[in-house]
């Protein structure tokens, strides 16, 4: 890619340093898209031992750009993104990938369509492990920032999406535990008196 193109779509990708998601980090701050994005290519590269049949480059390349549209219109949690929503960032994303050089246009059009038609392993990968992410990082937050409707999500969210494996589906399973350990501790400490 030549420099000037590169700059340019480096200066999209850099919003997602700044658009923040629903979820906060253990820390106590508001967590990136971008910060996501890194984890669950993280994640992919960490699990791919169990998947020796996959496309680890091509996962990893899934993860890293499956938020992209949100530079564009910032992150809308899952649970109040309308259709119309995510209509509108799959254009504005289009448009963009549409302008990016050969063969990084073609190359991604074709992985957004992969991944959206969930198909192939690598897509079924990228998907649950985005869920699973944005569970993770719940439990690592402090309590006090999930809202009502979180408790149940913890449980629920994702469950469809990990069970093509046997791997994922335990990983699910932990993810729950830990969620439901950190729910006992709380109720715990509430009914101590304890903030």
């Amino acid at each position: 890619m030549e420099p000037v193109r590169l700059l340019e779509a480096l200066a999209v990708a850099e919003k997602l340093k700044d658009a923040t998601r629903h979820c906060y980090t253990s820390g106590g701050r508001r967590e990136s898209v971008a910060e996501h994005s890194w984890r669950i290519t993280l994640m992919a590269y960490f699990v791919s031992d169990e998947f020796p049949e996959a496309d680890i480059e091509k996962l990893m390349k899934m993860c890293l750009i499956h938020d992209l549209g949100e530079a564009f219109t910032g992150d809308i949690p899952t649970f109040e993104k309308t259709e119309s929503d995510e209509e509108k960032e799959a254009q504005r994303l289009k448009e963009w990938v549409r302008q990016l050089p050969k063969p990084f246009a073609e190359e991604m059009q074709a992985l957004y369509q992969e991944m959206e038609e969930r198909q192939t392993l690598e897509a079924r990968i990228y998907k649950a492990l985005d869920n699973l992410e944005a569970l993770i990082q719940h439990n690592e937050s402090d309590i006090s920032t999930w809202i009502p409707l979180e408790y149940d999500l913890q449980m629920t969210y994702g469950n469809d999406k990990v069970q093509f494996s046997e791997y994922l589906t335990k990983l699910r399973n932990e993810v729950r535990n830990d969620s439901r350990k950190k729910i006992a501790e709380c109720r715990a400490k509430s009914e101590r008196g304890e903030s």
